[in-house]
C-alpha cells in the first residue's frame, strides 16, 4: 500500500493521504475547489467549483499513474440538491463519453463553506 500526500502543491491538510494506492486501485479522498498552484481555496460558482475539485482529482489520479478515463466511482457532496443540474453539465462536459459509476451526496454544509467536494475511485 502507497499513500500520497503531495501532488504539486495539493497537500492534504489534516490525519489524511490525498489518496492511497493499493493493488492497482487509487483511491482519493475528497477535493474541494483549492487551487493546485497557491493552494488556496477558490471559492467561485458551483460550476467554478466543480471543475476545479474535478481537475484536482485528475491530477492526483494521474500522479498515481491513473487517467480521469480509468475512473472507476465518484461521489459528490453538495449542499443542496438544488444544484445538481449545474453540476451535472459541468460533469458530463469533464468526462465526454467516460461515464464512471456515481453517487450524489446533498449534505446541509461543506467544510470551509465550499458548494461541492468530490472523490473517486480509479483503477491503475
Amino acid at each position: 500500500m502507497k499513500s500520497i500526500f503531495e501532488v504539486g502543491n495539493l497537500k492534504s491538510n489534516g490525519h489524511y493521504a490525498l489518496a492511497t494506492v493499493h493493488q492497482n486501485t487509487v483511491y482519493v479522498s475528497g477535493q474541494f475547489a483549492i487551487n493546485p498552484e497557491t493552494c488556496e481555496k477558490k471559492f467561485g460558482t458551483i460550476e467554478e467549483e466543480t471543475l476545479q475539485a474535478l481537475k484536482n482529482v485528475e491530477m492526483i489520479v494521474e500522479a498515481a499513474g491513473s487517467k480521469k478515463e480509468q475512473i472507476l466511482r465518484m461521489t459528490l457532496y453538495i449542499p443542496d440538491v438544488k444544484l445538481w443540474g449545474k453540476v451535472d453539465a459541468v460533469y458530463k462536459e469533464f468526462f465526454v463519453e467516460h461515464k464512471p459509476a456515481r453517487t450524489v451526496v446533498p449534505t446541509s454544509e461543506l467544510h470551509f463553506g465550499f458548494k461541492i467536494e468530490i472523490d473517486a475511485i480509479a483503477y491503475i
